[in-house]
């Protein structure tokens, strides 16, 4: 234990003091990106995290408000329950947890009227269980410019129809949002519209590429991706397809949205942190430390 405590001091940039931060997520896969480097950060910074996360694939906060309703009403319910048997209430109270977040599903992160009333129940569930907690609200971001959302638009009233038109509304809905909760915002987004915005580290679709022609391997110029973008999939018979995915973080993306977390759980800027995920070019996460940081710098 004496010497965990000496490296953590080693290792711990100067002037900065080493914390220990208990994390609760209540989240889906997005949560899940946005953090999956965040303890490779926190040692690398002389930190050290303590994180259970909550992950239903797909879920809104009105999916976690609502499970936790059930097992307010029906304690044996097990729709009141996550999949390891325990409820929102017992994973909130398992721990002293420093900080819980929540966040809304990114297919309706652009409309404000989907976040209430369960943000409000989901906020209260914390503070009532959960006193010491500071609450954050995790800011998802918009997806890839090339997604079917926008180049194959629905045409549906009050739809995003660009990657700019999605992150301007998500953002004013999750700022309207942390502000009524009195939450610190993680503008994750907002570090992912920088950097989609910078005229020569942002991502530009390939124009050139034939899909029509396009054989397992081949796949389009992607480079400054931070979503998984296209890829060959193998269907249900085996035969591959190239399927986009451009909702997810890839691993430029997952490293900017930890590099975000980062600096707001820790008080300490993530620019010149020596951990660099196996595959992410040194310049490139250069790049996205010191655009997490002007994230966290312009709330």
């Amino acid at each position: 234990m004496l010497f965990r405590l000496l490296l953590l001091l080693l290792l711990a940039a100067p002037g900065i003091e080493a914390r220990t931060i208990r994390l609760l997520t209540i989240g889906n896969s997005f949560s899940r990106n946005a953090t999956h480097h965040l303890g490779d950060l926190a040692k690398a910074g002389g930190h050290e995290l303590i994180h259970r996360p909550i992950i239903v694939g797909g879920a809104s906060l009105e999916v976690h408000a609502e499970k936790a309703r059930r097992n307010s009403e029906d304690p044996k319910a097990k729709e009141g329950r996550y999949t390891d048997g325990a409820s929102l209430a017992e994973l909130i109270q398992a721990d002293t947890w420093d900080v819980v977040t929540i966040q809304q599903a990114s297919f309706k992160s652009h409309n404000l009227a989907t976040y209430q009333p369960f943000a409000d129940q989901l906020a209260d569930l914390v503070r009532r269980l959960a006193p010491q907690a500071r609450l954050h609200v995790h800011q998802t971001w918009a997806y890839r410019s090339d997604d079917p959302r926008f180049t194959k638009p629905s045409g549906q009233p009050g739809e995003p129809t660009t990657r700019q038109e999605m992150h301007q509304w998500l953002s004013a809905a999750y700022r309207a949002t942390a502000a009524r909760l009195q939450a610190v915002l993680l503008p994750v987004g907002d570090a992912f519209d920088l950097a989609d915005s910078d005229p020569r580290q942002g991502f530009h679709p390939d124009t050139a590429f034939d899909f029509s022609k396009a054989q397992q391997p081949a796949l389009p110029d992607q480079t400054h991706s931070l979503h998984v973008g296209w890829r060959w999939v193998k269907d249900k018979s085996g035969k591959s397809e190239l399927k986009m995915d451009g909702h997810h973080a890839n691993l430029a993306g997952e490293y900017l949205g930890a590099c975000v977390w980062y600096e707001i759980l820790f008080g300490d800027s993530p620019v010149g942190l020596r951990f660099i995920p196996t595959g992410l070019d040194p310049g490139y996460a250069r790049f996205l430390q010191e655009t997490a940081h002007r994230a966290v710098q312009g709330r």
